[in-house]
């Protein structure tokens, strides 16, 4: 390519249908130097792939302008999210416990093209647009249907009064909404789109006027104005439901500085700074805990019910609510990149990639258009000619089809519902890279799940204490003793449980790490030693009873310590990383759903063996990268539709190969960035709920699509028997139109 190429991203107001993003796309796509063009109606952006040049940018604005009805913003550059400092490693790691793999976590690498929402179709909409804020009444388009209703109250008026000024009276009050929309529709059959709904309307109110329905051709302007503003009211909801988002970040926040605080604006927050929030504070920044601990309210956030408990070193999202704790936070992301910012754009480029359904309903709209302008015309002219029929009577019914074909209804059908889909699952921490996405999940059969941190916690806790003297509060006080100050996963879990049974722990003096074997260290007077088996057999002997329950306890892939004091045996500590707590209701529901789930791990096979026993999934274990991909890949041979589940770089290759990848958990950047979907939340149940909320919206989309369908055909039918006449006509189109912009609204109305 000769020249550098550059991407602009647009708020562009006044859209409110697929057609307007049709009509827009097509006359930005006539401007020279530019390469590609994308429409979101539900997001209200327009993303332009141009020549690195100014000039492409300031002839696009020009291009909308000369559309009429629209205004666009350059939205700023989207910066890279800033990474979060790295926490200072402070403590020693000194276990050399039974292998207990992390490591089963990956990078996500499916990543979603993204398609342009204004190829296909060959309807546009022309409204005298206003922005989208403020009350209905104040924006131009509300005002000229006001002034279009007045005018044809007035004409009624004055046609009881004097009979012989009716028609005069009428034709004017049609003029008073036909001319902006004349206008606007000969500026779009210049720009690219002649088949628009506009030029149907004015060439049915003309065509009317000419056959003396001046009074039925000024109702029909009328309905039709009141049917778009219907319609961009019910887009405006939409497009409100997830951008009201950005409205739980509060708009200041405490900034801690060289021993002060000070209000700040949220939104100058660097990444590393310090700020302070008091109980009952919505948190300002997405953050980590310094100091302090309470419990947060993520509802407004992720849709979780039950407040969590949150302490040091645990992240925390901007927009939840801060319970009865005071915490110090450091800043981890800047305003345009916190989880919230994230989740909204995220969505909203999701809303400009089109699903297949809706790929299929443009292409048929680019044929439908034109083939009802042929069947009005042919109905208006075959009967007459042919049949001896009466021309002002077919010319009539003629001009009504023209408005019962208008395929508005019919192209807002898919994009409205996928629009509402995608915002209630975000909504729900259920993110959604597109149309193709959303509509791909609910036809998966099979999902593959990795094991660390996706089916489990990630991280090691306590399952069994077993003294052999003293009490098992002893046992714990004693390990947590040792304990106290390091980092190491399965020292984190005996702290962790030492702090949830509130045991005393003793401070320890002479703590030693011994590499490779454990820690020994004086605890009360007492020489204390915690560590592998294999180490602590080094110092003592241990019973044979013992060793025999230390293996069981290794075949149900626990990791095991032991305590020695004196070089006695004092006990011995198990720890698993165990299942979530939703893990096991979450498959089941999956299986209930027709989706057959399975394990795929690179984790032992005693520890991977045990997780799948308990939850009830089939197991492959000790998997490389490229086993895991083998593995997709006959799943798909043998005819499934796989979705696999992870939260690291090791499934990369897989994640390629099914046909939807899904990140779990924590809303980081791998997980927002790069994943076809993600469930921010961590819970297994959500995986259900979000192939249960992609088989909602494609159930939505056949009703929307049925309604569009169906009114036409009953509207036709009535038109060519005579029942019904232009009035009901544009009624089928305007009204088909807000049935299903309203039907598709239900989505967002959608509890778990």
């Amino acid at each position: 390519m000769s020249e550098a190429q550059s991407t602009t991203r647009y708020r562009v107001e006044g859209m409110d249908c697929a057609g307007c993003a049709t009509r827009i796309s097509n006359a930005v796509k006539r401007v020279p130097g530019v390469e590609d063009v994308s429409v979101s109606v539900a997001a209200g952006t327009m993303t332009v792939r141009h020549q690195a040049s100014p000039d492409v940018g300031d002839a696009v604005l020009r291009q909308l302008g000369a559309l009429g009805g629209y205004t666009a913003t350059p939205l700023a550059p989207r910066n890279a999210p800033t990474p979060p400092a790295a926490p200072a490693c402070c403590a020693h790691d000194h276990h050399d416990h039974a292998a207990h793999d992390h490591g089963d976590g990956h990078h996500h690498g499916h990543a979603t093209s993204r398609e342009g929402a204004g190829a296909g179709g060959l309807h546009g909409h022309a409204h005298d647009h206003g922005s989208s804020t403020g009350p209905w009444w104040r924006s131009p388009r509300g005002m000229l249907t006001i002034a279009c209703g007045l005018a044809l109250g007035a004409a009624y008026l004055l046609g009881q009064l004097q009979p012989t000024l009716g028609h005069w009276a009428f034709t004017a009050a049609m003029l008073v909404g036909l001319v902006p929309i004349a206008r606007r529709a000969f500026v779009s059959a210049r720009l690219g789109t002649p088949f628009s709904i506009e030029m149907l309307m004015v060439i049915a109110a003309v065509g009317a006027t000419i056959i003396g329905a001046t009074e039925e051709a000024a109702t029909v302007v009328l309905l039709f104005l009141i049917g778009e503003l219907l319609e961009g009211v019910a887009a405006g909801r939409a497009r409100a439901s997830i951008q009201a988002l950005t409205g739980l970040v509060p708009a200041t926040a405490l900034l801690e500085h060289e021993g002060r605080t000070t209000e700040v604006q949220a939104a100058t927050l660097a990444v590393g700074s310090t700020i302070l929030i008091r109980p009952g504070d919505r948190i300002a920044a997405d953050g980590e805990i310094l100091e302090g601990e309470s419990a947060i309210d993520e509802a407004p956030v992720t849709g979780e019910s039950t407040p969590r408990r949150k302490g040091r070193g645990e992240a925390v999202f901007a927009g939840t609510v801060n319970g009865d704790g005071v915490l110090r936070l450091r800043v981890t992301a800047a305003a345009e990149d916190n989880t919230i910012a994230r989740v909204v754009r995220l969505v909203e480029e999701a809303q400009e990639s089109k699903a297949p359904t809706e790929r299929f309903i443009d292409r048929f709209s680019r044929y439908y258009t034109p083939a009802v302008l042929a069947v009005g015309a042919l109905v208006a002219v075959l009967p007459p000619l042919l049949l001896g029929g009466s021309w002002g009577e077919w010319v009539y019914k003629g001009l009504a089809i023209l408005l019962i074909g208008c395929p508005c209804a019919l192209v807002i059908s898919t994009p409205a519902a996928i629009a509402a889909g995608l915002s209630a699952g975000a909504r729900r921490g259920l993110l959604m890279k597109g149309g193709a996405v959303l509509e791909g999940l609910g036809r998966i059969d099979s999902i593959a799940l990795d094991k660390t941190g996706t089916l489990t916690e990630g991280r090691p806790r306590v399952t069994d204490l077993l003294p052999v003297e003293g009490d098992a509060r002893a046992l714990l006080s004693r390990a947590a003793s040792l304990e106290t100050g390091s980092s190491h996963p399965l020292a984190l879990a005996i702290l962790a449980r030492a702090a949830a049974e509130g045991v005393e722990v003793p401070s320890a003096t002479g703590a030693v790490a011994l590499g490779g074997k454990g820690v020994s260290g004086q605890v009360a007077g007492e020489g204390l030693f915690l560590g592998s088996p294999a180490a602590a057999a080094e110092r003592t002997a241990i019973p044979p009873e013992w060793t025999a329950r230390i293996g069981a306890l290794n075949g149900e892939g626990k990791s095991v310590s032991v305590l020695l004091v004196e070089n006695r045996l004092a006990g011995i500590i198990a720890m698993r990383d165990e299942p979530r707590a939703d893990a096991k209701a979450g498959l089941d529901a999956l299986k209930a759903a027709g989706v057959r789930p399975v394990m795929l791990t690179g984790d032992n096979r005693p520890t991977a063996a045990g997780i799948g026993e308990a939850l009830g999934l089939p197991v492959h274990a000790e998997l490389l990268p490229q086993d895991k991909q083998r593995i997709v890949r006959e799943m798909q041979g043998q005819g499934r539709r796989v979705a696999k589940v992870g939260d690291g770089i090791n499934d990369a290759p897989a994640l390629a190969a099914a046909d939807i990848g899904i990140a779990m958990g924590g809303g980081t950047d791998v997980a927002l960035e790069t994943a076809d979907a993600a469930v921010l939340h961590g819970r297994v149940m959500d995986l259900s709920r979000m192939v249960a909320l992609s088989r909602r919206t494609m159930g939505n989309i056949r009703q929307n699509i049925t309604i569009a369908l169906g009114l036409k055909a009953v509207f036709l039918v009535t038109t060519i028997l005579g029942v019904t006449g232009l009035w009901p006509a544009i009624l089928a189109d305007t009204g088909a139109t807000v049935l299903v912009t309203a039907n598709a609204m239900r989505l967002l109305r959608v509890r778990d």
